[in-house]
């Protein structure tokens, strides 16, 4: 089936499906988009022009997204006939459960069902399906349109072939999909993001920094670096020409040390409060919009700079 004829409905007009039915539109896909919301096609029509300029190079002209975008706000309806089906309701389990109950009896019994959940597993969300081997959890990491990392999840009822074809499906949009050998709470990128920002709050609630100071920090070192490289890829580098054994031999040695050193900030009243006023200090001058715009500008300009390194790298 190609691109121009895949039907894929999207349930829920929030951060992430706003930035799904941008890209899907972009790859040329029919999106159906499912909300309750009377106003959901402004609101799909803004997040649109907020994002469509961020979109990867190649993708296509928004001026014809007119012509691939449609709304039913009856679940059932927009199911029916949808190759694919993108969940993206608020992280409530049993409303999430009951939702896919729904679209299990209404949807077509090839339809590959995706959830893009943070939190949930296939068996967790399955369990109210009659047949939940087409779910599959395709985690995405915020904004899904410029951002490429999806976390493909699976679970024990689920078919290997619809973790393929969610594969598949999220390859031929652009994105870069890692299967992850078991499911596990909260998966790998939230894990990874979560160990840095319980950190990030230790140092600003001791007063070592600032939210923005702690904002440049990290862009300035070690958001640079990993925007290129992994952690395990810089140490064996600092490793020198010994790699990875020679620096956990000498510099990693003392790591069991240094974790112990790693806060365990309480989140209370006073460290949300601290948090607030410094991000308001920070960046309160600037809406919602401009703030969304900028960060999209640049780790839009990122991604094609890596693109063009690799190009060269391949001609050397």
């Amino acid at each position: 089936m190609t691109q121009q004829r895949r039907t894929v409905t999207v349930i829920g007009t929030g951060t992430i499906g706003l930035g799904w039915i941008t890209l899907f539109l972009g790859y040329g896909m029919q999106v159906r988009v499912n909300s309750r919301r009377p106003e959901a096609p402004e609101i799909v029509r803004r997040g649109i022009e907020l994002s469509a300029g961020h979109l990867p190079d190649g993708t296509g002209d928004p001026e014809t997204f007119d012509s691939l975008l449609s709304f039913e706000p009856d679940l059932e309806r927009a199911v029916a006939d949808a190759h694919v089906i993108v969940e993206n309701v608020p992280e409530d389990l049993e409303l999430k459960r009951a939702l896919f109950a729904r679209i299990g009896k209404a949807a077509p019994a090839e339809a590959l069902i995706l959830s893009s959940t943070s939190t949930f597993t296939p068996d967790d969300l399955g369990t109210l399906m009659a047949d939940p081997s087409r779910l599959v959890v395709g985690h995405p990491f915020n904004p899904p349109h410029v951002v490429p990392l999806v976390e493909i999840v699976a679970g024990e009822a689920t078919d290997r072939a619809a973790v393929a074809e969610a594969v598949a499906f999220y390859r031929e949009a652009g994105r870069t999909p890692v299967v992850l050998r078991r499911p596990i709470t909260a998966f790998a990128a939230n894990r990874l993001q979560s160990a840095l920002l319980r950190e990030s709050v230790h140092l600003i609630r001791e007063g070592v920094v600032t939210v923005q100071e702690l904002d440049e920090i990290v862009t300035e070192s070690i958001g640079l670096r990993w925007a290129t490289i992994g952690p395990f890829l810089a140490f064996h580098l600092g490793g020198g020409e010994g790699g990875l054994r020679q620096w956990l031999s000498t510099l990693g040695a003392g790591l069991e040390q240094g974790w112990e050193l790693l806060g365990r900030p309480p989140m209370d009243e006073e460290t949300i409060a601290t948090l607030i006023a410094q991000a308001d200090d920070a960046y309160g001058d600037r809406t919602y919009s401009a703030l969304v715009r900028a960060r999209d500008t640049r780790q839009t300009a990122v991604l094609r700079a890596l693109e063009a390194a690799a190009g060269q790298e391949q001609a050397a």
